[in-house]
């Protein structure tokens, strides 16, 4: 069709902060993962869709299919829905210590 332009699993946006690999990035309503570095205001190519181990909120437990929220003045995920981003969906259980700073995410790509 002519008005195709891409799938949309992936694009290039331009970094609103420092970024490395696999971090998370909020652009207006889009969140998405980096797949390279970028400084801020460089363009970084950003998965949209997809699971991934992203960092968390210590001290906090998640169950399976607990919906997981990006904290974009922290740059982690939460499941406190106040002032955050829902992105996503847990999809394995964490438990609560502190040093258990990984949660495993299925980006629900939406906005």
């Amino acid at each position: 069709m002519k008005t195709y332009v891409q799938p949309g699993n992936t694009i290039t946006l331009t970094a609103p902060y420092a970024v490395a690999s696999g971090d998370g990035l909020l652009v207006g309503s889009i969140f998405g993962i980096a797949s390279g570095a970028a400084a801020i205001g460089e363009p970084v190519e950003t998965a949209l869709v997809g699971v991934f181990d992203i960092t968390k909120v210590g001290s906090q437990a998640w169950t399976v299919g607990a919906k997981v929220y990006w904290d974009d003045t922290n740059k982690r995920t939460t499941t406190v829905a106040t002032d955050n981003t829902l992105i996503g969906a847990a999809v394995e259980a964490v438990a609560s210590g502190a040093g258990d700073t990984i949660g495993r995410v299925r980006l629900n790509a939406t906005f």
